[in-house]
């Protein structure tokens, strides 16, 4: 299956549009875990067991790892997650960004490596910089677009005086990801929950591709709104471009006991079902 095929998959057995972000802090693990960052692995792999079944997606944020010299405990989730919960798709969030032969290696890196089903990248040095991923084949890529960090604005809210209409940076972005660059069929788009008016648009410019969203949750990011602005359905009700809403830090910290995973677990099914509860309204 494609990614975007596992997406759809994963988002009807589960009937979810919650994305685990694993994000391991050793100074927040909960309980006997606290400040070992030996036991990233087992942190993370209790959280996905706890989860499988409720999200649409895992999303393990790469520099949480590599700042602990932790990538072979990547490594080893990764695997862990393909044996455990191979109906869900792993977004490797990286954001990458970098043009020919290196570009290559970190394609590599992400698909190979650690066997990721789709990684974040960011589109700013240009298409040569995206080319090399889609090159894999049924890999996903999300471009960041419209991010939720308040300095998003600095560079993502300027208008292109040089471009047909001047649209602003963001709206050009999603109009590439949806049109001339999506070689593969498997771009996507990277919209902060923060910003619901911009998801809006993205999903006027760009109706067919997944959009990754981050900022529910810790972020403040409201649920409503955001899948208000980022869902659209066909006459027979389906998705016609996945939602993907992250939550780590809500997640992940649901508990600073040794009953984390299953208050990690509580926390993805009370997210799950407002989000389901937001589609419905």
């Amino acid at each position: 299956m494609t990614f975007i095929e596992m997406l759809g998959a994963a988002e009807v057995r589960n009937r979810s549009m919650l994305c685990v972000g694993l994000d391991p802090d050793p100074a927040r693990f909960p309980g006997s875990l606290k400040g070992d960052a030996s036991r990233i692995y087992d942190f993370c792999a209790a959280i996905v067991e706890a989860t499988a079944d409720l999200a649409i997606a895992f999303k393990p944020q790469i520099a949480y790892f590599a700042a602990h010299r932790a990538e072979a405990q990547l490594e080893r989730l990764m695997a862990h997650m393909k044996r455990e919960a191979p109906q869900v798709p792993v977004i490797l969030d990286a954001k990458r960004g970098d043009i020919g032969s290196t570009a290559e290696q970190y394609a590599i890196e992400a698909f190979e490596r650690y066997g990721a089903d789709a990684v974040t990248l960011s589109p700013f040095m240009g298409f040569d910089s995206v080319q090399p991923y889609l090159k894999h084949h049924g890999k996903g890529a999300f471009l960041l677009c419209r991010t939720s960090n308040p300095g998003g604005d600095d560079l993502q809210n300027q208008r292109l005086a040089s471009v047909e209409g001047q649209p602003l940076l963001y709206e050009h972005v999603a109009r590439l990801a949806q049109g001339p660059w999506n070689l593969n069929g498997q771009l996507g788009l990277v919209v902060g929950a923060t910003y619901p008016n911009e998801i809006a648009r993205v999903r006027e410019l760009a109706p067919t591709l997944p959009l990754l969203i981050p900022g529910v949750g810790a972020q403040g990011g409201d649920a409503l709104a955001t899948v208000r602005a980022g869902l659209r359905s066909d006459a027979a009700g389906m998705t016609t471009g996945a939602v993907i809403v992250n939550s780590s830090r809500a997640i992940l910290y649901a508990s600073s006991g040794e009953d984390f995973a299953a208050a990690a677990r509580r926390e993805a099914v009370r997210t799950r079902d407002v989000l389901a509860a937001a589609r419905n309204a």
